[in-house]
């Protein structure tokens, strides 16, 4: 039959339901068989000839005829696994009602009455067809994910079959075992079956069907307690699921072994369709939805892992019920962890692959899904982030992070992105070994829009979160905490900062203490606080590399003064927010010599008029994001927060006064009746007290009256001689003693686990066009709005 008179009879049939006003029989085959049995239809044809208005109406009309629909459908899925598909037409029939049921789900899932519709067992559904098989009838929704998992592992139509002869008693589905089947060599796995571009295309349908059933979690509104789990989810990720082991390392196995480039072989991806691709896109965001887990809430009892071989860590005591975040977490060999580890380098670094002809190395899209993937393997697997930062291979992830930060920064529709950019490296901050990896020369010139320097890459994050904060858009804001967070972690270990750096936080200090920036709003203050802490750090812990930095504080001496000078009168806070009103702009630019930008960059671009993108929650502020711990003289951590008092306002001193202000945020200000807040005199008083300058007013003290001689004694204007002079000055015995060293390590909180469950399904919604799975359904999880 042509393609023609198939969409043809496959559109009659859609017809046929939508006009049918009287129930058809679950029995009347030829009726049901018309939708998969007669017809080979792509999935685009199944979007464009079921449109949504008339799923509706079959829905709101005659909704038996709906439920009869998919119980045939998860019927054929079922018979499907069970023979093990070995004709043409029973792969076809898979196919067509897997996409189908790829169409129709979501519209199940946005009415609230047809909610437990696939968690109901079906009448007469049994087995054996017998009255008493009723009793014991698996929910239509787990017969129509078990049957998923087997077809996934499905000899000659989703894995290679082992058996040489091509007779048909192959291989028996319900005993082969799937770990001889895993799609692709990686962790726990050494064979790489040969490419196949049939499995691998059957395998993204059944993956898009999978995707689809989790996706209920969309057409929910956001919950303030994360702890609801997905059923969808939890069923498939438990052990009733035999393939789990097999499945999770073959997803997570195809988007490691990954490599976009292909053979080297430019404008390759011009010539072939690379049917590869939307199978790892497909696979990397099943996997950020099974991993969708609060872990600040888990400790429930499991299964033991008996059963799971060397791969991984039995020594672990049982973790989750959901076995996908088990097996991450357990994951432990140091090769697993350099094939992880150097996938998702290979394919976050693949969008900033210069090459000199244009377009001839193809470009990957599902960045973002790479990024809650690596932020998941971190922070369910502690072994993975440790090893990580073992070397300085976690600047192949720190790179292609701050250009995606960088390149997001003036874009509304990516707020997401630079969200979870920015959270990333919060994680790694907490850890001493990713602020002694920032020391390492930045040498791998990718063209970004930030001005040219020669340094380490710390100077490349200071540069890039400068320009993050001075060039980015008004909705960052609630990020600058988190980006100067970061900086203070880093700072104690930062051997020597390029001039440029020392100027851009010099340039931050500058824009964040003016008047009417400290005196708009009840927060920020601590943003001062922040870089006095990154200077205090630098210079009592490593003032010996850092002539730069010193250079640049003794230049700006007026700001710390300033700061030290800050007026507390009524009047003249008034004073300064009035003048605030006619200064728009809020970071000006000024002060700031920008310096031209490195070559072959585009200028970071705002989003196209008419983009979508999907709201996101609001994320817990730093407080409630990090937890203080001070860093011992053994380099061991203590947390300084017992819990009953986390989140409370001071007591007193602590260890590290700089930090401590940053509590108090509204006791000594007043809300005016109209809700608006307004500083007080109290309020000024009650931070500036604590403002940490003693350190930096001691090293003025000592240093500027010896800078000035030498430039009266030498005439000089020219700075070498001044740096060559500080190069070898020292403070040793002049400063106060050090103080502890501050650590604000990330903690997991349910606020962020909200947060990326809405982040996620937001990037999958948006992603998933072709067909547009979900476009257009009532979700509840986001709105949907224009840029």
């Amino acid at each position: 039959m042509g393609s023609a008179d198939s969409k043809l009879n496959f559109r009659k049939a859609v017809i046929q339901l939508t006009t049918k006003t009287q129930p058809v029989e679950a029995t009347d085959d030829a009726f049901w068989d018309q939708f998969w049995a007669d017809t080979a239809t792509s999935v685009q044809d199944v979007f464009a000839l079921v449109p949504a208005a008339e799923i509706r109406a079959v829905r709101e009309e005659s909704p038996s005829n709906l439920a009869t629909l998919c119980y045939k459908a998860v019927e054929k899925l079922v018979q499907g696994a069970e023979s093990g598909c070995h004709s043409e037409k029973e792969k076809q029939i898979v196919l067509n009602c897997s996409r189908l049921l790829t169409r129709v789900l979501p519209y199940i899932f946005e009415d609230p009455d047809w909610r437990g519709f696939f968690w109901s067992t079906v009448p007469g559904a049994g087995r054996g067809g017998g009255e008493d098989d009723d009793a014991n009838a698996r929910p239509l929704a787990e017969s129509l994910l078990l049957a998923i998992a087997d077809l996934l592992f499905c000899p000659d139509f989703t894995v290679q079959s082992h058996r040489r002869t091509t007779v048909d008693s192959a291989e028996d589905i319900q005993s082969l075992d799937s770990c001889e089947y895993i799609w692709e060599a990686g962790v726990g796995f050494a064979h790489s079956p040969p490419p196949n571009y049939t499995h691998d295309t059957n395998r993204t349908e059944l993956l898009k069907l999978l995707l689809t059933c989790f996706s209920e979690a969309m057409y929910l509104p956001p919950a303030p307690d994360s702890s609801s789990t997905n059923p969808w989810v939890q069923f498939f990720c438990s052990t009733e699921n035999r393939h789990a082991l097999p499945l999770f390392t073959s997803l997570l196995n195809t988007v490691c072994a990954y490599d976009p480039v292909g053979y080297g072989i430019p404008y390759n991806h011009l010539l072939f369709s690379d049917y590869r691709e939307p199978l790892v896109e497909e696979a990397a965001q099943v996997l950020i939805v099974t991993l969708d887990h609060d872990s600040a809430s888990s400790s429930s009892p499991t299964v033991d892992g008996t059963t799971t071989g060397t791969v991984m860590d039995d020594a672990e005591p049982p973790g989750p019920e959901n076995l996908f975040v088990n097996y991450l977490s357990r994951i432990h060999r140091e090769e697993d962890f350099q094939f992880i580890l150097k996938g998702m380098a290979r394919l976050l670094s693949n969008p900033l692959l210069q090459t000199y002809l244009p377009n001839s190395t193809k470009k990957v899209k599902f960045h973002q899904e790479l990024l809650v993937l690596f932020w998941k393997l971190c922070d369910f697997n502690k072994k993975f982030l440790f090893f990580v930062l073992k070397s300085s291979d976690v600047l192949d992830i720190l790179v292609p992070t701050l250009y995606f930060l960088n390149d997001a920064r003036a874009d509304q529709s990516r707020v997401g992105l630079m969200h979870i950019g920015v959270f990333i490296l919060l994680l790694l901050s907490g850890e001493r070994n990713f602020g002694v990896r920032l020391n390492k020369p930045y040498s791998v010139r990718v063209p970004m829009d930030i001005p040219v320097f020669t340094g380490t890459h710390a100077d490349l994050l200071i540069v890039v979160f400068h320009k993050i904060i001075t060039s980015g858009h008004q909705r960052l804001q609630p990020l600058f905490d988190c980006l100067l967070t970061i900086v203070v972690n880093v700072s104690p270990y930062l051997k020597s900062l390029s001039m440029v750096a020392a100027n851009k936080l010099l340039h931050l200090l500058e824009a964040f203490s003016t008047t009417w920036f400290l005196f708009s709003a009840a927060q920020n203050h601590h943003l001062v606080f922040f870089l006095l802490e990154v200077f205090n750090n630098i210079i009592q812990y490593q003032f010996d590399g850092n002539s730069n930095l010193v250079y640049a504080i003794i230049r700006k001496r007026s700001v710390f003064h300033q700061l030290a000078n800050l007026p507390t009168d009524l009047p003249t806070i008034h004073k300064a927010l009035q003048r605030r009103r006619r200064v728009p702009e809020p970071l000006s630019r000024t002060g700031s010599q920008e310096g031209a930008s490195m070559e072959g960059s585009r200028p970071a671009a705002p989003a196209e008029p008419g983009t979508l993108k999907t709201s996101l929650v609001a994320t817990p502020g730093i407080d409630k994001l990090t937890e203080k711990s001070q860093v011992s003289e053994d380099g061991t951590l203590r947390s300084l927060e017992p819990e009953s008092q986390q989140g409370s306002a001071d007591d007193g001193p602590a260890p590290g006064e700089s930090g401590q202000a940053w509590r108090e945020q509204r006791q000594t200000s007043s809300v005016s009746t109209s809700g608006q807040w307004s500083p007080t005199s109290e309020w000024v008083l009650s931070w500036k007290s604590k403002l940490p300058l003693q350190t930096i007013m001691r090293l003025l003290q000592v240093l500027v009256p010896q800078v000035e001689k030498i430039c009266i004694d030498k005439g000089l204007t020219d700075e070498s001689e001044i740096l060559r002079f500080l190069q070898h000055g020292t403070l040793v015995g002049l400063l106060p003693v050090p103080h502890p060293i501050l650590i604000r390590k990330y903690q997991a909180n349910s606020g962020t686990a909200m947060w990326f469950r809405t982040y996620m399904w937001g990037v999958i919604y948006l992603r998933n066009v072709d067909p547009p799975v979900w476009y257009d359904t009532n979700v509840k999880l986001f709105e949907i709005q224009r840029v």
